[in-house]
């Protein structure tokens, strides 16, 4: 109502307040909106994966090496203070100036310690964060990720919501959803194609900046006989 009747049989007109022209309203539905803009290059290659912390393997390196460069310093200041050095690096001394090159004991202690810094390596390069995918850039400074749990709930989601389908175990991965469905009525052609449309126009919609292949099997319930 823009009228109001007044005591004195005068008409007041109210105040309108308009819509801005980007608002949206609220009972049209959300389908009827595209998804949000993507910055150039953000659905291809641009998009990295999160970098990882590492804060375990860090904390377990900097714990050994505080641990090994106190008995060291220890034992430094032992033998500077007039007292026999300690054992065990005393005999290690030993082993090593008496023990060949080409020793067993010798080669298993590189192989480990080699072994130990090429991981280390490989974790200062990696990324790491396996389980977060990226999603696609809509702003230059802001970066999003999507937990491979959440997605493949979301994807479950979706599958359970297609008519013949029972249950429904999605894994997620890095480039490729596996589905597998269960179905108790209906033709399982049918019910695949309707998964594979479904479950397509669901990983649209995930956002993410390298959407997975989806890979869709659809198996029988099989009953129990009494």
């Amino acid at each position: 109502m823009s009228e109001l009747q007044g005591s004195e049989g005068t008409t007041q007109r109210l105040p309108v307040i308009e819509k801005a022209p980007d608002q949206r309203d609220q009972s049209a539905s959300a389908a009827a909106y595209g998804p949000p803009p993507v910055l150039d290059g953000g659905a291809g290659g641009g998009a990295r994966r999160f970098w990882s912390a590492r804060r375990i393997p860090a904390g377990i390196v900097a714990l050994l090496l505080l641990l090994v460069a106190g008995i060291f310093l220890y034992d430094i200041a032992a033998v500077r203070a007039d007292r026999p050095a300690m054992h065990w690096r005393r005999e290690l001394a030993r082993q090593l100036a008496e023990r060949p090159l080409d020793d067993t004991w010798v080669l298993v202690g590189a192989g480990v310690a080699a072994a130990l810094g090429l991981w280390l390596i490989v974790l200062a390069a990696t990324p790491g964060l396996r389980g977060v995918l990226p999603m696609s850039r809509t702003h230059p400074d802001v970066r999003a990720g999507l937990h491979r749990d959440a997605a493949a709930m979301v994807l479950r989601d979706r599958a359970m919501e297609v008519a013949g389908v029972q249950s429904a175990r999605v894994r997620m991965r890095r480039k490729k959803a596996d589905v597998r469905a269960v179905s108790h009525f209906r033709e399982l052609d049918d019910v695949r194609a309707d998964l594979d449309v479904t479950l397509t126009e669901a990983i649209t919609a995930l956002g993410l900046a390298r959407p997975p292949a989806l890979s869709v099997h659809v198996a029988r319930t099989t009953r129990k006989k009494g």
